[in-house]
């Protein structure tokens, strides 16, 4: 599990996707979002503006990300 570190309180989960660096644009995430590719809490999320908050695990493309508040 990789974590990535956000500087905010939240983060939305297409910002988040191109953040970790696992998408290259904001196009490819909502692609992704949309066709239900990208899991949050083991849950499919089909909203790119669904807040992600410290401890916040995240599945895509095989890999799994936790998100994690940078102090």
């Amino acid at each position: 599990m990789e974590k990535i570190k956000i500087q905010s309180e939240f983060i939305k989960l297409d910002q988040f996707l191109k953040w970790s660096g696992t998408v290259n644009s904001g196009t490819d995430a909502k692609y992704y979002i949309q066709e239900g590719k990208v899991l949050v809490n083991n849950e499919k999320e089909l909203r790119r503006g669904r807040k992600l908050y410290h401890g916040d695990i995240i599945s895509f493309q095989e890999k799994i990300y936790e998100v994690v508040q940078e102090k």
